[in-house]
């Protein structure tokens, strides 16, 4: 009896021990359905290529589009903008800054199905006076039917 205790908390060990790294999540049906970080992430890196360059094209429509309706911007110096309506005003103010050359570059990437994390650095070269700015940023992705979409948006500048 005692042997066969051991060898079921060693298979419950090896069981629990056994991961690829990749989250999981349960299906309705209760099977289980793996979630591909590697896949999300290189997805998450192509959709932050274009909400950069869709800042420098003035490219409002995109930017509009890309947050979730309930998402909230943290942009520094400012109170949090909340909802898609306030959204469209900010990011319409600020392409109208003249963004010259905008890039993310992410540092650290972790998730499951239903939120991301995408934290990182930001280089900016903008308006009249040629204003540079560096520092870094956490933009929290949301899964919203299927489409990954931006939930939050904070940055700063490591600049005084």
């Amino acid at each position: 009896m005692r042997t066969y205790i051991i060898l079921l908390l060693l298979l419950l060990t090896a069981a629990a021990c056994n991961s690829d790294g990749n989250s999981k999540t349960v299906k309705e049906d209760n099977t289980a359905a793996t979630f591909d970080l590697s896949a999300a992430q290189a997805m998450i890196e192509q959709q932050t290529q274009r909400f950069t360059q869709a800042h420098i094209e003035k490219d409002t429509a995109y930017l509009n589009n890309i947050f979730t309706s309930d998402a909230r911007v943290l942009a520094p110096n400012a109170e949090m903008v909340t909802g898609k309506d306030a959204i469209a005003k900010l990011n319409y103010d600020w392409v109208n800054y003249g963004i010259y050359e905008f890039n993310e570059t992410s540092t650290s990437f972790y998730g499951n199905d239903e939120y991301l994390i995408d934290e990182g650095t930001y280089y900016l070269h903008y308006g009249a006076e040629n204003t540079i700015d560096k520092g870094k940023y956490i933009n929290i992705w949301k899964n919203t039917n299927g489409q990954w979409k931006l939930f939050s948006n904070i940055w700063n500048s490591n600049l005084p």
